[in-house]
């Protein structure tokens, strides 16, 4: 059972975009998606709205994503989020098998 947080960044001029640059320039994004337990971290850019930047952070238990909220690499984030003067809104997702019967709508 793993845990889905999409999590998205607002701005304004562009903050949430540059916001999500330094975290994969800084080598941030690596770091964390090197963390024990840590099976996805993408950024994505929307395109109905510039100023809005969406995480994608799953991890494969709520332990890890424990041990994550309480490394020093929250900090950094942190520090990051202030810096670029973001707000957030946060969707919390928890894994199921797909049903069979779904089967036939995912074309793979």
């Amino acid at each position: 059972m793993a845990l889905t947080v999409n999590l998205y960044y607002t701005g304004t001029n562009g903050n949430a975009r540059r916001f999500a640059e330094e975290m994969e320039s800084s080598g941030t994004a690596d770091a964390i998606r090197t963390e024990d337990g840590n099976l996805r971290y993408e950024y994505y850019q929307s395109l109905d709205d510039p100023e809005t930047v969406l995480l994608i952070d799953s991890w494969r238990d709520q332990q890890a994503i424990d041990a994550h909220h309480a490394s020093p690499m929250m900090a950094t984030i942190t520090a990051l989020r202030e810096k670029y003067d973001l707000h957030m809104t946060v969707e919390r997702f928890v894994s199921a098998e797909t049903p069979e019967s779904e089967d036939r709508f995912i074309r793979k």
